[in-house]
C-alpha cells in the first residue's frame, strides 16, 4: 500500500486513512491509486464488515490536487472513478469521518460513502465553479439525493460551503460530533454496523443504493435475488438460533 493512504485493521473495521496532510489530502494520482487498493482489499477480506475513511492532519480533503491536474489531468482509476472511490467505492457499508472539511472533490469523496460523520464546525462545499471547473465527481448527482434541491444549487453556484451543523440538520451528516471527534464517533458507528450480519449488511446497502430512481415493481424483482442470497444463508440460520437461545450470533459472513 502506498504512503498516500495508511490502513489498519480494528477487529471487524478497517480504518483507511488518506495521508496527505501536507496537501491538506487533496488527490493525486498516487492517493486515488492507493484508495482504490485499500477499498479491493476491504471488500475481499471475509474477516472486515466496514470500512471508516478518515483524513490526516487538520482536514478529510480539499479535493483534486490542482497542481497535478494541470499537469497530469484528473486523478482517476479505471471503473472506479475519480480519487479510485466516486463511480464504485465498496460492496461492505463505508463511514466517512469529516474533521476540518471536505471541499470540492473532497466532498464528493465522502459523498460516495454510505454515512458521514463530522465534527462540529468543519466546512463541506463544492466550490469547484470558482476555479473555472464543476463538481464533475458526481457532486452534482449525490448532493440533491441527500440535501434539499435549492440547497444543492446554491451551493454549486455559490461555490459556498455549509458548516456541518447545517448539513447534520439537512440529513447529509448522519452523526455530528464535538471537534476533533469525527474519527472517534465513525469508529462508533462502525462498530454498532459491525455486530450485525456481513451478507444482511451488504445486501441492505445495494438495495438503497440501487432503488434510486427505480418503480416498486423493478425494486421487488431487485430484492428477490437478494432474499434467495441472504435468506438462506448459513448466517440467517445462526441469527435465528441465536435469538432464540438468548445469545450473541457468531457470523460467518456465508
Amino acid at each position: 500500500m502506498a504512503d498516500e493512504v495508511l490502513t489498519e485493521k480494528r477487529d471487524k473495521v478497517m480504518l483507511i486513512t488518506l495521508n496527505r496532510p501536507e496537501a491538506m489530502n487533496a488527490v493525486n494520482q498516487g492517493l486515488a491509486d492507493a484508495l482504490a487498493a485499500a477499498l479491493v482489499d476491504l471488500d475481499a477480506d471475509p474477516d472486515l464488515s466496514v470500512g471508516v475513511l478518515s483524513g490526516n492532519g487538520r482536514g478529510f480533503s480539499a479535493g483534486m490536487d490542482l497542481k497535478a491536474f494541470v499537469s497530469g489531468g484528473m486523478p482517476l482509476v479505471d471503473g472506479r472513478g475519480f480519487a479510485g472511490i466516486t463511480e464504485f467505492a465498496c460492496n461492505k457499508p463505508l463511514i466517512a469521518a469529516v474533521e476540518g472539511f471536505a471541499l470540492a472533490g473532497g466532498l464528493e469523496i465522502a459523498l460516495s460513502c454510505d454515512l458521514v460523520v463530522a465534527s462540529q464546525g468543519a466546512k463541506l462545499g463544492i466550490p469547484e465553479t470558482g476555479v473555472g471547473l464543476f463538481a464533475g465527481a458526481g457532486g452534482l448527482m449525490r448532493l440533491p439525493r441527500r440535501v434539499p434541491y435549492g440547497v444543492a444549487m446554491q451551493m454549486a453556484l455559490t461555490a459556498d460551503p455549509i458548516r456541518a451543523e447545517q448539513a447534520a440538520d439537512l440529513g447529509l451528516v448522519q452523526v455530528l460530533t464535538e471537534k476533533g471527534e469525527a474519527l472517534a464517533g465513525a469508529l462508533e458507528l462502525a462498530e454498532r454496523i459491525a455486530k450485525n450480519a456481513p451478507l444482511g449488511l451488504i445486501a441492505s446497502k445495494k438495495l438503497i443504493v440501487d432503488m434510486q430512481g427505480v418503480s416498486e415493481s423493478d425494486f421487488w424483482a431487485m430484492q428477490q435475488a437478494q432474499i434467495d442470497n441472504v435468506f438462506s444463508s448459513a448466517d440467517a440460520i445462526e441469527g435465528a438460533t441465536a435469538f432464540a437461545e438468548k445469545r450473541a450470533p457468531n457470523w460467518q459472513g456465508k
